[in-house]
């Protein structure tokens, strides 16, 4: 089952900004503040976990 979660497709910046209704600018400022939801570079592209920016959302509204 790991396997297959390791398989999902990551959200790209604009998923994200689309997702959270904020600018892609915001999240690349959050990126370089240590700031927003969990991300990861892969290359030179951010790259977003959808079920821990759902968490991060989540941990917000709380």
């Amino acid at each position: 089952m790991g396997q297959v979660r390791d398989m999902r497709r990551l959200w790209s910046v604009e998923e994200v900004s689309d997702y959270l209704g904020i600018p892609v600018k915001t999240l690349y400022q959050w990126k370089w503040r240590g700031e927003g939801p969990p991300v990861r570079k892969i290359g030179r592209h951010l790259r977003y976990d959808p079920d821990a920016v759902r968490r991060w959302v989540a941990d917000r509204a709380a």
